[in-house]
């Protein structure tokens, strides 16, 4: 039998590991969350690890790493923000964030491969643009699902997690300009 089919090069079993390490610590971002007193959905650290996985492991093994993630929700591990799990987390309410984040650490991954990570600003630039690819689908699914006015999905899916969210995205700038893997 001819193995060579089978053989894989150092850097992509390195990168297989780093896209299931990052896979894992979506999950646990899904884990790490500060209440919000107004909404019933809180403040997670998924989407800092969603920067992370674009710009550090670029658009295939960033993307990858986010569809282990859903598919390890769908299949029933309590992955999900607050411990949910199934494929009803996706059709449902906020079902249209947790399908963004794979597009995000796509764009943000291709983006990253053309033009590089040393630069904090140009990192910044990137994840602003996965931040908008998560709010406008995502709150557009809101919207849709929770038979909700757009404006209203605005002001409860975008508006209470936009200065974490800008947070996460200076944290994960600053990182990804200092550290490469």
């Amino acid at each position: 039998m001819d193995e060579s089919h089978y053989s894989y090069h150092g850097d992509d079993i390195k990168k297989m590991a780093l896209s299931s390490l990052f896979a894992a610590l979506i999950a646990v971002g899904a884990y790490l969350k500060i209440p919000i007193p107004f909404s019933p959905v809180p403040i997670t650290l998924q989407v800092l690890f969603i920067f992370l996985a674009g710009a550090m492991l670029g658009a295939r093994w960033g993307t990858l790493s986010v569809i282990v993630y859903l598919l390890l929700g769908i299949i029933g591990l309590p992955v999900f923000s607050g411990g949910s799990s199934g494929i009803g987390m996706l059709l449902g309410p906020t079902g249209g964030y947790l399908i963004s984040f794979a597009i995000a650490a796509f764009l943000i991954g291709t983006l990253s491969e053309k033009k590089g990570t040393s630069n904090i600003l140009l990192n910044a630039t990137f994840m602003i643009a996965g931040l908008c690819v998560i709010y406008l689908l995502g709150t557009s699914y809101l919207s849709y699902a929770a038979s909700i006015t757009l404006e209203n999905a605005v002001k409860v899916g975008v508006l209470p997690f936009l200065p974490a969210d800008l947070l996460k995205l200076a944290l994960a700038s600053v990182i990804v300009s200092k550290y490469s893997i």
